[in-house]
């Protein structure tokens, strides 16, 4: 039986030799209808470190190398993306609380118990 090839996005390299591949797939709702995107991961043997986070790579399967690992790298496809930073502005002076006006001391008037005519 051929070995399968599965084609996927690093998101992992911080093991020693192994990388985290995401492999996306698409599929339809059986009775909806609609596309969903099922993501897998699957952790692949990287023998020279050589890959790293945003790569896409291709891997292929292999016989168990450990517990979690039967795929290895076979190429890279696609060079990281570049992440957007979006940098936060700390210089803005953040407004004073303003002062509360002092409590007025109005006394709660006693209700006079109201007068019956007998």
């Amino acid at each position: 039986m051929p070995k399968r090839v599965l084609t996927g996005t690093v998101v992992s390299d911080k093991g020693d030799k192994t990388i985290v591949v995401r492999v996306e797939r698409r599929v339809k709702h059986p009775l909806y209808g609609k596309i969903i995107k099922l993501s897998k991961k699957y952790h692949a043997h990287d023998e020279a470190n050589a890959y790293a986070t945003g790569e896409q790579v291709r891997i292929q399967e292999c016989a168990p190398i450990s517990k979690n690992k039967s795929w290895t790298v076979l190429d890279r496809i696609g060079a990281a993306q570049a992440v957007a930073v979006e940098l936060r502005d700390d210089t803005v002076a953040t407004p004073t609380p303003a002062e509360k006006p002092a409590k007025a001391t109005k006394g709660k008037a006693k209700a006079e118990p109201a007068a019956t005519d007998a």
